[in-house]
């Protein structure tokens, strides 16, 4: 995977302490408990290949491929002068392209741009999509002549997308950049980056698709019995209570995602203060409010909360904000069933021990948050195709759901006689909306769904294996570490 980042300062240490570890330290310790299984399988000889062979693959895995560091003047309004500071790196280039998120931070550093690449490895190889290459981008501070600074390497190497900081306009402004430089007469230049806007080549769906990735993470561990039953809780999702720790674009999506099924919000933390209501938050009359106040705080309909979102009694807690928000200092006091890691690493490895040992349910980052990078799959495909989805099979599909109503209304003539006049098929309102065809939007969350259902279903499958009960963080590492050892192994690396 790739990353890139800019920044002011000297970046952060790596591995921070143990108590309060680095966001790298943390990943590579999550890493380290799968490929300790790993390795201790094929010292048994049970699979995998000679041990010597085995421990290469697993450190070449494990470490940074490729970092690259850069800084250059910045003049302000006042006529000051700023050196900014820049990272890119790429974890993993075993499958090309390398993607991943631009991300413009105060507090970024080699190390957090390190660490995000190697998250997106694992997510992405945990998906299926792009099998672990991913770029991150941090900086500093912004502007149109510093995005368009960052030069994306080309839709089959290095595509960009949005994380902190970054959105539409962003990605908008790097592809025009590429397409008028480096990807002159390239046919697929607008491929370079994922997240544009629907008119330059952007996909529908692909705004709330972490928050959706979020829903269907939950919704193939709320419905399954098994893990249910484990944790005391009754499947499904009606009547069932959330907390949202950040209300930025993931929280608002995953918010009103999980409130259409059935469950209910009852309370919302932001980094200005937290808002509680027993009863439930609408999700559409809170967003509502802070696109009026800029600010969830004062909001009519809930009281303020004072005290941490994190220890609010609930279902379902869903950390969408920022990373190493649980730790062995809070981890006791969390009174959830179950924690979706919505943010990329909110958990330390001491507070996941505790979790396991309180019986709790985490759904891992790598997995339930990585519904943003599978639809930025799609809308890479889609770029490459040069055709939005389902526009070449639109009106066959159509054509052919009326031409299936005409045959089961002829066949129902016929056997019941024309002497009874004819038998008219009435289609369900479902099948009616159905019936006109698939738009793009419906292909993706469609794709996205299916997705997202057949990882759970590999991750599930891999905690059986190694009987791991409710450690799905280390069934999730497994199935990437699995994936990607696969590649090297077969690209004709021998031992």
């Amino acid at each position: 995977m790739a990353v890139p980042g800019w920044c002011r300062g000297t970046a952060s240490l790596a591995g921070g302490s143990p108590d309060a570890p680095g966001l790298l330290a943390m990943v590579e310790a999550f890493y380290g408990q799968a490929a300790a299984m790993v390795e201790a399988e094929a010292a048994a000889g049970a699979r995998w290949g000679e041990l010597p062979w085995v421990r290469g693959l697993l450190e070449t895995i494990r470490r940074c491929s490729h970092v690259l560091e850069l800084s250059f003047p910045l003049r302000r309004d006042g006529g000051t002068w700023e050196v900014v500071r820049g990272w890119r790196a790429q974890h993993s280039q075993h499958r090309l392209p390398c993607k991943g998120g631009v991300r413009f931070s105060s507090s970024v550093g080699v190390d957090e741009v390190k660490a995000l690449a190697a998250l997106m490895t694992y997510k992405c190889a945990v998906v299926g999509k792009y099998k672990g290459n991913v770029k991150h981008m941090a900086i500093w501070a912004w502007d149109g002549a510093m995005i368009r600074y960052f030069y994306s390497a080309g839709p089959g190497i290095d595509v960009l997308a949005p994380d902190v900081s970054t959105g539409e306009r962003e990605m908008s402004w790097i592809a025009d950049t590429y397409t008028h430089t480096l990807g002159y007469g390239d046919i697929s230049a607008q491929a370079c980056v994922t997240g544009k806007p629907i008119s330059q080549g952007g996909i529908h769906g692909r705004h709330s698709a972490t928050g959706r990735g979020v829903l269907h993470g939950i919704e193939n561990y709320i419905t399954n019995t098994d893990y249910m039953d484990c944790i005391g809780l009754s499947p499904g999702f009606p009547g069932k209570t959330f907390v949202l720790q950040g209300f930025g674009k993931v929280g608002l999506h995953t918010m009103k995602y999980l409130h259409d099924y059935g469950a209910h919000c009852i309370c919302v933390g932001e980094t200005d203060g937290a808002i509680y209501n027993p009863g439930g938050i609408d999700p559409k009359e809170l967003e509502d409010y802070q696109q009026g106040h800029g600010t969830i705080v004062g909001f009519p309909k809930a009281e303020p909360y004072d005290g941490s979102v994190l220890e609010v009694p609930c279902d379902i807690l869903i950390p969408a904000a920022i990373e190493k928000q649980l730790t062995r200092e809070n981890a006791p006091w969390v009174q959830a069933k179950i924690i979706a890691e919505a943010a990329n690493g909110p958990t330390t490895p001491a507070a996941h021990e505790i979790f396991l040992q309180r019986n709790i349910l985490v759904i891992p980052d790598v997995y339930v948050n990585a519904g943003g990078v599978t639809v930025s799959f799609f809308e890479w495909l889609k770029n490459l195709n040069h055709v939005s989805y389902g526009c070449l099979s639109f009106k066959y599909e159509r054509e052919s759901s009326y031409h299936l109503l005409q045959s089961v209304q002829h066949s129902l003539e016929q056997w019941f006689g024309k002497a009874r006049g004819e038998i008219p098929i009435i289609p369900s309102p479902e099948f009616q909306a159905r019936v006109t065809g698939a738009s793009e939007k419906d292909i993706v969350y469609s794709g996205l769904a299916y997705t997202m259902e057949q990882s759970a279903k590999q991750i599930m499958t891999m905690a059986a294996r190694y009987n791991l009960g409710l450690d799905q963080r280390t069934a999730a590492y497994l199935c990437a570490l699995e994936k990607v050892f696969t590649v090297y192994n077969e690209a004709g690396f021998t031992y």
